[in-house]
């Protein structure tokens, strides 16, 4: 009988160190899975994420058009832009959003979901001053585009064109494909009513691209863009 017992006994604790590993395990898997990384969000799910986007995609292909242009400041400009890029891959990192993911005014898909409601981490709000850009005369309109820089002063211009931020610093500009420099434009919000008047100083890929002093006058807080927007050449 006592030899029954000890190997009864000598059982049950083999069986309770296999469930304690199976238990250990299983809590194990567990933290590991609730410690993974969040799935990054992409423009069409997040207003931030959007604006972060289109930013990206204007710089993007602002290089690209110098490079396929080339002039003698093409060089200057490219290493300012790039520094741009850099800076909003930063960002989307910080606010949770696929970096590097791009996209342009005209293709760019609005979110499904409501703005959102979580502001970015504040680091990701005020971008540090880039170098000045060298100016130079934005391109021409195409042929019948009413909002191309032939249009008369206090006209609306750039209908249905969103606005977004350049990445640059300095004081309130913008830069434009469409108005030469010199241009003075007016830029309201129309989902906070707030206005800005700044000078076309660049060309960038769209038809008014807002530099950080210039957009942090009329943006809603946590938001990169500005989808209901009312341009005025007026000047």
């Amino acid at each position: 009988m006592s030899r029954r017992r000890t190997l009864g006994t000598k059982k049950k604790i083999a069986l309770l160190v296999s469930a304690a590993t199976v238990a250990g395990g299983g809590a194990f898997v567990m933290a590991s899975t609730s410690n993974a990384a969040p799935t990054p969000k992409s423009a069409s799910e997040s207003t931030v994420c959007l604006g972060l986007a289109t930013a990206l995609g204007n710089n993007q292909k602002f290089i690209a058009d110098q490079r396929a242009n080339p002039d003698a400041q093409s060089e200057a400009r490219i290493a300012n832009r790039e520094a741009v890029v850099a800076e909003i891959k930063r960002k989307q990192e910080a606010s949770g959003c696929a970096v590097g993911e791009s996209a342009q005014d005209s293709q760019t898909a609005q979110p499904s979901q409501p703005a959102d409601a979580a502001q970015p981490p504040a680091d990701a709000a005020q971008p540090p001053a880039a170098s000045a850009e060298p100016s130079q005369p934005a391109a021409s309109a195409p042929a019948g585009d009413a909002g191309g820089g032939a249009a008369a002063s206090g006209q609306q211009v750039c209908n249905g064109s969103t606005v977004t931020l350049s990445g640059e610093g300095g004081a309130p500009a913008a830069s434009s494909n469409q108005f030469p420099a010199g241009t003075k434009l007016k830029v309201t919000n129309l989902d906070n009513n707030k206005s800005t008047t700044v000078e076309v100083t660049s060309v960038s890929g769209s038809c008014a691209l807002l530099n950080n002093a210039a957009f942090e006058q009329v943006r809603e807080p946590g938001k990169f863009l500005i989808r209901r927007a009312l341009i005025e050449k007026v000047g």
